[in-house]
């Protein structure tokens, strides 16, 4: 809105010329998500704890998890809509407004986060723990991925291949199996952010340092002369996603200064299932979607552990891990959530980087 409104007067004052640059917007973006998210906070968790809009640790079957997290108990959910608001608001502010790719994550990030808000509304409001059935969340998910999938493979612009990380030159032309293909990276994504989303501050710090990520390579995937220097897909237009997925990263530090150890308020399905399904949406955008098997590997482990549990259960009797998702398998091996959690942000960070080194390889 402000590239709108402020770079057409640059005429009138040299100032004004710097909306025109990418990086500009995309640091004032990241903070104004952290300052509208650090303002906003305490006045939505005051109303969230006056509404009894609480976490309610459930025993689950294994008594010593239930006395670690029952200190949680009446801890306001739903903090989400913090992310949200944040994120949307700065993205308004700093992002053009003409450019369908930033469309598309604001759309993605809304209709998720009304599926995400339904079922918490459903959880903590209604008082049916299990909120929205599976069957129902999984349509929300599937309508938006089935939306973003044919819209991309009607394109012109865009093509079927899938780019091969590590190999030069590797594509693969997946044709009419390009749109499931890019469902399940947006679903599949979008699920396992919220089964991440277990321990205080490890779903938002994972997503920012995705976020971060991903902001560079659409930097990148949208400047001509670098992706021809770098051998990497370029996209007219995708650098715009950059100043988006800096208001992400702004936006979850800014729910972490609320959300880590010892959380004051949890994110909830309002906020878990819009961010993995927006980066699951960049990804597809800028075609780095197997590259976000290595950047979001927390999330792939996360998943993982829970198909080995299933499997291992049904096949074998018996269970692979003391419980799944992952994170809680390490917390009954005894480590404190502090450090599950600390320990989590580091094997994310150093995969980000990984990532982005492979930038040289493709």
């Amino acid at each position: 809105m402000l590239y709108h409104l402020l770079y057409p007067l640059r005429d009138l004052w040299f100032g004004f010329n710097v909306f025109q640059y990418i990086t500009f917007r995309a640091v004032m973006g990241s903070i104004t998500a952290f300052l509208i998210s650090v303002i906003l906070g305490p006045i939505i968790i005051r109303k969230l704890t006056f509404l009894k809009v609480g976490e309610s640790p459930r025993r689950q079957h294994v008594e010593n998890l239930y006395k670690l997290h029952k200190h949680k108990e009446g801890t306001p959910t739903m903090g989400g809509i913090i992310i949200l608001l944040s994120l949307v608001l700065s993205a308004l502010l700093w992002a053009r407004l003409d450019n369908r790719f930033v469309i598309l994550c604001l759309i993605s990030v809304l209709w998720l986060g009304v599926v995400g808000f339904i079922d918490d509304y459903i959880k903590l409001i209604k008082v049916r723990s299990l909120g929205l059935s599976v069957a129902a969340k999984f349509t929300g998910q599937l309508i938006l991925g089935i939306g973003i999938a044919l819209y991309l493979f009607f394109d012109a612009q865009f093509s079927t291949q899938l780019y091969v990380p590590f190999l030069k030159h590797a594509l693969i032309n997946l044709g009419i199996f390009y749109i499931p293909f890019i469902v399940l990276v947006i679903v599949g994504t979008s699920n396992a952010a919220n089964l991440t989303d277990g321990l205080d501050g490890l779903a938002i710090g994972c997503v920012t340092f995705i976020a971060l990520t991903y902001g560079v390579i659409t930097y990148l995937t949208g400047h001509i002369k670098i992706s021809e220097y770098l051998n990497i897909y370029y996209l007219a237009g995708s650098g715009e996603l950059t100043v988006f997925c800096a208001c992400l990263a702004g936006s979850g530090l800014g729910f972490l200064w609320f959300n880590s150890y010892p959380a004051t308020i949890f994110m909830g399905d309002t906020g878990s299932l819009p961010l993995g399904g927006v980066l699951g949406v960049i990804s597809v955008l800028i075609k780095k979607e197997i590259l976000l098997l290595v950047v979001g590997g927390i999330f792939v482990a996360e998943v993982l552990s829970v198909i080995i549990q299933i499997a291992s259960y049904r096949f074998f009797g018996r269970r692979a891990f003391l419980m799944t998702p992952l994170h809680h398998h390490f917390q009954l091996l005894g480590w404190p959530e502090s450090k599950v959690t600390i320990r989590f942000w580091i094997v994310a960070f150093i995969l980000a980087l990984f990532g982005l080194v492979t930038l040289k390889l493709m």
